[in-house]
């Protein structure tokens, strides 16, 4: 009896034993699929890394030159031909400095055949524009919908980018620079005895802000403030006179504006009745691509407000430097020839 069990013991060792080396020998010809979810909730699946993406948001391409992969990028957005960002591209890019990478379409717009011509592996591409991504899919070829909206939000993306990259590692490292860089600054602002009213004006128009619930939001509470319209859960605003008169904040925090300047709102007189305004405390964020609140690049514009919002405690932090360390960070480059 005892001799029947030993073997019966025996005979169930050696088959899980077969069991863990057939599943170890699996594993190593059939890699595990790549799971993402994009912000849309659809759920994206590949048995490899993808080779050929074609990314319409300028946003996400930026992350994917983060993370080193520009060489998997075979279709860009218009728009990287046509603003102020070229010339960092260019920079990083000769395939972008000579202008012979295809730009089938951009945020707005989308040349379908022109995606298709491409053979693209993957389309990032913004959330909202629908009836592209319904096209595209239709074709059968997968979409990554892109929607940011709070820092979590850009940590997901790059961690996303990396999955379907092969780049896990190098995203996770890009994500605990921005957590270390928002903690340093937070220890400074933390300690402040008041946080500093804060409106924040697009370019599209003087009355154009972001409340709560945005990347404006988190960007300026990351910098000591509060956001003059925190209150309102939106993405995008168009408020009244009477309600910034109203909230009356001490600091106005302007996008990049080739139309407008901080010394056009001091010379208008409906401003006049606004603290910041009386206080000329009007500051314009210098750069589009360097301020990029939809990326981890976030972090420096964070760091100029916080610059304005408590000036006390950072009369010791050189800007240039700062800018020059995130972009070679982030980048793995320095910032020549810019």
């Amino acid at each position: 009896m005892k001799i029947r069990q030993c073997l019966s013991w025996a005979v169930i060792i050696s088959i899980t034993i077969l069991i863990q080396v057939a599943q170890a020998y699996v594993a190593s010809v059939i890699p595990d699929t790549i799971t993402v979810t994009d912000f849309r909730g659809k759920q994206l699946n590949f048995k490899k890394p993808v080779t050929r993406i074609v990314c319409l948001l300028e946003s996400a391409l930026s992350g994917i030159y983060m993370l080193n992969e520009e060489k998997r990028i075979v279709g860009i957005s218009a728009n990287i031909y046509n603003s102020s960002v070229f010339s960092y591209y260019a920079a990083m890019d000769s395939r972008i400095r000579r202008k012979t990478l295809p730009a089938p379409g951009n945020w707005d717009f989308v040349n379908i055949e022109s995606v298709i011509a491409l053979k693209p592996d993957l389309v990032i591409i913004w959330a909202d524009q629908k009836e592209s991504i319904s096209a595209l899919e239709d074709l059968g070829i997968p979409v990554y919908g892109v929607f940011i909206s709070k820092k979590e939000d850009v940590y997901k993306e790059i961690r996303d980018f990396g999955k379907l990259t092969g780049s896990t590692q190098r995203a996770e490292t890009l994500v605990k620079y921005a957590q270390e860089e928002i903690s340093r600054i937070w220890k400074r602002v933390v300690a402040a005895r008041t946080k500093p009213a804060v409106y924040f004006m697009w370019a599209q128009g003087n009355l154009e802000t972001s409340c709560g619930g945005s990347m404006v939001n988190d960007l300026i509470d990351m910098a000591g403030g509060k956001n003059v319209c925190a209150a309102i859960s939106k993405e995008h605003a168009v408020v009244k006179m009477e309600d910034l008169i109203g909230w009356n904040p001490d600091i106005i925090v302007m996008w990049p504006n080739e139309k407008t300047a901080p010394s056009d709102i001091l010379a208008d007189p409906k401003w006049k009745m606004i603290k910041a305004v009386q206080n000329k405390k009007i500051y314009q964020l210098p750069d589009p691509f360097l301020c990029d609140l939809w990326t981890l690049k976030f972090i420096y514009s964070m760091k100029l407000v916080a610059t304005w919002t408590h000036p006390e405690l950072f009369r010791d932090i050189d800007l240039a430097k700062e800018k020059e360390e995130m972009f070679r960070t982030l980048y793995g480059r320095k910032l020549q020839g810019i």
